[in-house]
């Protein structure tokens, strides 16, 4: 989406889960945007890291990787750690880390899968804002993006039901924060991906029902990566000056509210 590239001069910008995927394409499109710095979190992808880096690099920003396990409490506290040593003033939060980890029935379900999933998908994105709101509190602007889901809404496919709820959560952290926040002059947003043709479903869907999902959304297409991250800038930029609170559905009309 084409903005003004002024409006994000001199800002920086930290994208979580950004080796590939959605988070890689909105590390990009913020750079191509005009933001200064780009810092990107990774865990288990280093090769994908160093590329998103390049591509940032190319893009004119100034880019930085930090390696943190967002599943574990630990790698949070390392990560808010690292942060705050070496971008401690973030303006633009991307809230992208997350993964379904492994499909499990309710009566296979361990604990340690349960921790894992609520980690990494809802505790970092608190504790990660908490971490960044300070600097944007006390220059009175600020913006972070939290990524939810379509099976936030659904419940998700089979064997996903605490991801959906993980979710389900981040939409309404999202309306708090920005309940809390917006009088602070911080706009808190979401996106909420249907299916993505992208390496999240690669590992957890078949072909086959990617397929069948295309066949019943109007768009006639599964997302792209770049799609997200269009609506991620559109969340950034002074073009959704007045957008607090929201989840934005992006599914190719497969679910309408």
């Amino acid at each position: 989406m084409p903005t003004n590239k002024n409006e994000f001069s001199g800002k920086t910008a930290l994208v979580t889960g950004a080796s590939r995927g959605i988070g890689a394409a909105a590390a990009v499109a913020l750079a191509k945007s005009g933001v200064a710095r780009v810092v990107i979190q990774y865990n288990s992808f280093p090769e994908g890291a160093e590329a998103t880096l390049a591509e940032v690099k190319k893009a004119g920003a100034k880019a930085d990787a930090l390696q943190a396990d967002l599943g574990t409490v630990e790698g949070i506290r390392q990560f808010t750690s690292a942060l705050a040593a070496t971008a401690p003033h973030v303006d633009i939060l991307i809230n992208n880390a997350g993964s379904l980890i492994k499909r499990s029935t309710l009566p296979e379900y361990t604990e340690a899968l349960y921790d894992t999933i609520m980690n990494l998908n809802v505790k970092s994105v608190w504790f990660i804002s908490k971490a960044v709101a300070p600097h944007m509190i006390a220059q009175k602007s600020g913006i972070i993006v939290n990524l939810s889901s379509i099976a936030a809404r659904n419940g998700g496919g089979p064997g996903a039901t605490m991801y959906a709820a993980a979710k389900a959560a981040v939409s309404a952290m999202t309306k708090g924060m920005a309940k809390e926040l917006a009088p602070k002059g911080i706009r808190v947003n979401a996106i909420s991906p249907g299916t993505v043709d992208n390496h999240f479903h690669e590992v957890f869907s078949t072909r086959e029902v990617l397929d069948s999902v295309v066949k019943m959304t109007p768009a006639g297409r599964l997302a792209t990566n770049e799609d997200m991250a269009d609506a991620i800038v559109y969340l950034c930029s002074k073009g959704s000056d007045y957008v607090h609170g929201q989840t934005l559905e992006l599914n190719g009309g497969m679910f309408m509210i």
